[in-house]
């Protein structure tokens, strides 16, 4: 199964030529044009009490707060958080690294081990929280759990396929030379495999510290996301606004700290390693290997239920949880919640991805409007999707429009990105055949700029659809009012219904599977073209 990140988008064409062009002095001003515009509406709502100072606080009153918080108290919640992504990442990564090096080394272990660990890595983080939540508590185990989950799965991967695609022509070298198996991984298989292993580490760094942010924010009593809930709570969203900012800050600190240490390791021409490709077919035998595991884990899990060696409370029986979601099924609940959840979701999509198109369009062919919007936009990213959450709930309540607003941001910045790089990355001859043939803008787009983007358009939509969905899980177990299948996985973790539970991360997990493979038929149908 193919899997596409962030990272895997065409990046925009350097500027041609050896001479560096310095920005002049009206360039320069242009990208602090938007965030002090905003700032001079902000001070003058605050100052003309357009809203309330619970709803909108004054600049100074944020500043103060920060001031304040800067004492002790911010740094103390901030630490904590640090330490359980620290652990997380230590934890996750290595087991990470291990698992998809043997896998990667492994033909036989491939077949066995992958197939199961693709399909419980179908099921996003979000949805085993409350899962983790019943079987570990809401103390550290909780965290550490949540983050080795959203981590060793990026890194898994990543590393399976840097290990598997090590350059076969230098492999085949190696066993004509006779290099012993200590010498063939140190010198060709670590080397040939750590672009894509850092790769998997940027991916995990970002899952870990969002994942963080959602369990927090969930079930916590300190860490920079229950500061946020508690300053939420009072109403004290002063406290909110500094928590963003440093989330924020966080963010583009661990950007640029694993993009220098990426630089430092990985000096050499390497080709791109972020897509996930499938793997070689298996034949005969090797078809039934893949079944082997799954088959034996729920054997097990089965017989540990009926000999009740495990609380019936804690663990059902995969039996009970078929059965739960066959009801569910039937008599319409499991039905109405992901009916509800999935119009969310596509009603998220149509707001934020259709902005997120627009502008991305807009800021691809335009470099004034690329200068103006795109700092504050790229800003505005690296803060962690969750901690947007208790500033959407103050000021739109936990109705519908929080969701939709909430989905909508989630989908946003995918296919943003995708549609701005795209277009950026177009050859200039294009532009050069649009003066010579005069067309018009709207023949410009339709004729060259559209089509030539749209494959890596169609990636960034295919992520959003992915990211809307994620969203809107998120989005109902933070705002779990108006039903939804998210709102129903998070109460039955109140009643200790795990048979409820597994029946909805089963849904989520083949919807998340599903709108995966339409976004892949999407992309596929829509630029067969190319292929022709």
């Amino acid at each position: 199964m193919a899997r596409v990140s962030l990272l895997s988008l065409p990046l925009a064409a350097p500027p041609l030529g050896g001479r560096r062009h310095w920005p002049t002095l009206n360039q320069r001003l242009l990208p602090w044009l938007l965030p002090v515009s905003l700032f001079v509406l902000w001070w003058l709502a605050s100052r003309n009490q357009w809203m309330s100072e619970q709803i909108l606080p004054a600049p100074s009153l944020v500043w103060n707060s920060a001031v304040e918080l800067s004492r002790g108290e911010l740094w103390s919640h901030l630490w904590i958080s640090l330490q359980r992504l620290s652990w997380g990442l230590l934890a996750g990564i290595t087991a990470g690294g291990i698992l998809g090096a043997a896998l990667g080394l492994s033909r036989t272990l491939e077949r066995l081990v992958f197939p199961t660990f693709t399909g419980l890595a179908q099921v996003p983080t979000l949805a085993w929280i409350p899962l983790f939540m019943v079987f570990f508590g809401i103390g550290e185990v909780l965290k550490l759990v949540v983050l080795i989950k959203a981590i060793v799965v990026p890194v898994t991967l990543h590393t399976l396929v840097g290990v598997r695609d090590a350059q076969p022509k230098l492999r085949e070298a190696a066993a004509v030379l006779r290099l012993p198996s200590r010498l063939l991984i140190r010198r060709l298989v670590l080397p040939a495999a750590l672009p894509a292993f850092m790769a998997g580490v940027r991916l995990a760094l970002a899952a870990g510290w969002t994942s963080l942010l959602a369990v927090e924010l969930l079930a916590s009593s300190e860490g920079i996301g229950y500061l946020m809930v508690w300053a939420r709570q009072l109403f004290m969203l002063d406290i909110v606004f500094v928590c963003i900012v440093v989330i924020g800050l966080i963010g583009v600190a661990m950007d640029l700290g694993i993009g220098l240490l990426d630089k430092k390791l990985v000096h050499w021409p390497h080709p791109a390693t972020a897509e996930i490709r499938r793997g070689p077919r298996y034949q005969g035998w090797q078809r039934l290997q893949p079944w082997l595991l799954p088959l034996t884990l729920l054997s097990v899990w089965q017989w540990a239920t009926v000999e009740q060696w495990v609380d019936a409370n804690i663990l059902v029986s995969p039996l009970a949880v078929l059965t739960t979601t066959w009801n569910g099924l039937r008599d319409g609940t499991l039905i109405s919640g992901m009916a509800l959840s999935l119009g969310r979701t596509v009603g998220g999509l149509l707001l934020g991805g259709g902005l997120g198109f627009a502008l991305g369009l807009l800021l691809g062919l335009s470099r004034s409007s690329e200068r103006v919007l795109g700092p504050t936009l790229a800003a505005i990213r690296q803060i962690a999707i969750f901690a947007w959450v208790p500033l959407l709930t103050a000021w739109f309540g936990l109705g519908e429009l929080a969701k939709w607003v909430f989905v909508a941001l989630a989908g946003f910045f995918p296919l943003f990105i995708a549609t701005q790089r795209s277009v950026a990355n177009l050859s200039p001859q294009l532009n050069e055949a649009a003066q010579v043939l005069r067309l018009n803008l709207r023949k410009r787009l339709t004729r060259l700029v559209l089509p030539g983007a749209a494959p890596g358009i169609f990636a960034g939509l295919r992520l959003s659809l992915i990211y809307a969905w994620l969203g809107t899980i998120g989005a109902e177990y933070f705002m779990p009012s108006n039903g939804g299948i998210g709102s129903q996985m998070i109460g039955a973790q109140q009643l200790l219904r795990m048979d409820l539970i597994m029946a909805g991360m089963l849904l989520v997990g083949l919807t998340g599977a599903l709108l995966n493979l339409i976004g892949q038929r999407l992309e596929i149908r829509a630029t067969r073209w190319r292929h022709a």
